[in-house]
């Protein structure tokens, strides 16, 4: 998969949190939704969907204020 698409894959140690930095940051995100221990199994699907409509449709500073919709999108273009 690394030669056909032309890019380099990295694996995190286990419990090292520092290595997985975009993925804390985006489970933070979506904690302000469902806190800690929340029971996943009784989440609907239209919350979920809510919930990653919202993420998806915010800005980010990283991206230059983009939303990661709109910088999907010029990826793809």
């Amino acid at each position: 998969m690394e030669n056909e698409l032309g890019i380099d894959f990295y694996f995190c140690d286990p419990y090292s949190s520092w290595q997985r930095g975009l993925n804390e940051h985006t489970n933070g995100l979506i904690r302000q939704y469902l806190p800690k221990k929340t029971d996943f199994t009784k989440i609907d699907y239209k919350t979920i969907k809510m919930i990653q409509n919202r993420l998806n449709n915010r800005p980010r500073k990283a991206l230059g204020f983009k939303t990661p919709k709109e910088a999907l999108l010029e990826e793809v273009a």
